[in-house]
C-alpha cells in the first residue's frame, strides 16, 4: 500500500535512536515510546491486523520477546491463537530448536514441537527485521514441525540490511521501514 499523510503511522515519529546500542556501531530503534502511548499502539496492532489479514493465517506466532508484545495483542483482535517462540529453557514441553545469527552475534530459539498442526499456515510477528536472521529461525522452526509460513510482520524494518531477502517463505509485511 503506498503511503499516504493519512496513512503515516503515529508510531514513526515516537521511535528514537539511541546510537551504540547493545554494542559500539549500532544505531537502535527504540520503540518502547511506541508502547507507551496507548493511541499509537492501538493503530499499530490495528494497521498489522489490516495487512495480513488477506493472508489467511491460522496462528499468531510471537518472537520472544517483543514480538510477545505485537504477536498476543494481534492473535486477540484476529480471534486466533498465539504460539511463543522463546530463547533456550524457557519452555517446559518437549521442543525444536534453531541457532541463528544476528547482527552482532548468535542466538537460539526454541518452540513446542506440538505448537502448530501440520500445514497451519501462521504469521510470524516480531517488533524488528534487520539481519533477518531471528525471523529466518522463526520460519524454519515452523516448517520443521510441519506448518507453513503464511508471512511475517514487523513494526520497523531496517531495509539496508537486506533482511527481507532471507525470508523468502512467505509474505513480508513492515509498517515503518528505514532505508
Amino acid at each position: 500500500m503506498p503511503e499516504t499523510p493519512q496513512s503515516r503511522l503515529r508510531a514513526e515519529s515516537l521511535i528514537r535512536d539511541i546510537p551504540d546500542f547493545p554494542i559500539p556501531g549500532i544505531l537502535f530503534k527504540d520503540i518502547t515510546p511506541v508502547l507507551a502511548d496507548p493511541e499509537a499502539f492501538r493503530e499499530v496492532i490495528a494497521r498489522m491486523g489490516e495487512e495480513t489479514k488477506a493472508l489467511g493465517v491460522e496462528r499468531i506466532i510471537g518472537i520472544e520477546s517483543r514480538g510477545f508484545i505485537f504477536g498476543t495483542p494481534l492473535a486477540h483482535q484476529l480471534n486466533l491463537p498465539f504460539v511463543p517462540i522463546r530463547k533456550p529453557g524457557k519452555l517446559p514441553y518437549e521442543k525444536v530448536r534453531r541457532e541463528y545469527a544476528l547482527e552482532y552475534g548468535t542466538n537460539t530459539i526454541e518452540m513446542h514441537i506440538d505448537a502448530i498442526a501440520h500445514g497451519e499456515r501462521v504469521l510470524i510477528v516480531d517488533d524488528l527485521l534487520a539481519t533477518g536472521g531471528t525471523a529466518q529461525a522463526a520460519g524454519h522452526l515452523v516448517e520443521h514441525v510441519g506448518g507453513t509460513v503464511a508471512g511475517y510482520c514487523f513494526l520497523v524494518e531496517l531495509a539496508f540490511l537486506k533482511g527481507r531477502e532471507r525470508l523468502n517463505n512467505g509474505a513480508v509485511v513492515s509498517l515503518i521501514t528505514y532505508e
